[in-house]
């Protein structure tokens, strides 16, 4: 089988707030952006890597959502529990320093686990965890 990761979806709340994060904290291409207001769709990704991307989306625009399931999902982001995703670099502490400097919500600063992996985490501006680790 050829099956491979094209895309993964993190939730937004200001579009704004959350492609300056991805594209200048992270460095991240802006592939798409469409839509206006809140409801915009933005696909960012990183540099030299076309065939994968995040798409970052208002996630309440399905209307088979309830106005219930509506107002969990937006506690759950404004608690940093609705979307995570795990990056990788290959120096966390130099990434952690230039994430942390754009003003970024620091979770955990770089940690050697017990289980062998080094990593740090923030929160995106919806509240999602963005957890890197260093690759081996």
């Amino acid at each position: 089988m050829d099956i491979s990761i094209h895309a993964s979806f993190l939730p937004h709340d200001d579009p704004e707030a959350s492609l300056a994060f991805f594209r200048d904290a992270l460095g991240f291409e802006v592939r798409t952006d469409v839509g206006q207001g809140k409801m915009r769709w933005i696909t960012v990704g990183p540099a030299g890597q076309p065939d994968t991307s995040i798409l970052l989306a208002p996630p309440a625009a399905d209307p088979g959502i309830t106005d219930d399931e509506r107002r969990v999902i937006a506690e759950m982001m404004a608690k940093g529990t609705y979307g995570w995703i795990l990056l990788a670099t290959s120096n966390v502490d130099g990434t952690f320093e230039k994430v942390q400097a754009s003003g970024a919500e620091v979770v955990q600063e770089p940690t050697d686990q017990p289980y062998g992996i080094r990593d740090c985490a923030f929160r995106d501006p919806a509240g999602n965890l963005i957890r890197i680790q260093e690759r081996s």
